[in-house]
């Protein structure tokens, strides 16, 4: 009886490890997909300001914040408008600077003519001030291009560091 027991347990154990490396297989492209083109970082850009623009494939990519302040844990009104560019698919892939903030990746949904919208929204943070990264990541018949855009998120009160606030 107790080899019996063992051996279901070892055979259960084998069996999770193998759906876990499956599932594992199957996850890898979708947290880290393979890009094609990446757009050059402008250093300059302020998403408090208004758009930023990227120029990337013999196109154009906007992207901007429209929810004034961009502020953690509310809905923050997103766009993208895409010119010489033919997409599938846009995301706006949230990346926290200097600290993991998990998988955040909405879709924005097509509004025509090359543009998109939808609604993401930024966890809460630790820190006074944090930085981020917003990498557009646009699907076309040629491969995925990302572009990405750096703002700083700060907590209610705090001034934007660097700003003439």
């Amino acid at each position: 009886m107790a080899r019996t027991t063992t051996l279901l347990w070892g055979t259960a154990g084998l069996l999770f490890m193998a759906l876990a490396g499956v599932a594992a297989y199957k996850a890898l492209p979708i947290l880290n997909p393979e890009v094609g083109a990446v757009a050059p970082l402008d250093e300059h850009c302020d998403l408090r300001s208004g758009p930023c623009v990227s120029s990337v494939s013999g196109g154009r990519i906007s992207f901007a914040i429209k929810t004034t302040g961009i502020p953690l844990v509310k809905p923050l009104a997103l766009e993208v408008v895409l010119d010489g560019i033919e997409a599938s698919k846009v995301e706006v892939d949230f990346i926290g600077l200097g600290m993991e903030m998990g998988f955040n990746r909405p879709q924005l949904q097509a509004q025509g003519e090359g543009r998109y919208t939808g609604t993401g929204m930024l966890p809460v943070c630790i820190r006074v001030a944090m930085e981020w990264e917003a990498r557009v990541l646009v699907t076309t018949a040629e491969g995925l291009i990302a572009a990405p855009f750096r703002f700083i998120t700060v907590k209610d009160g705090a001034v934007v560091p660097g700003s003439k606030q």
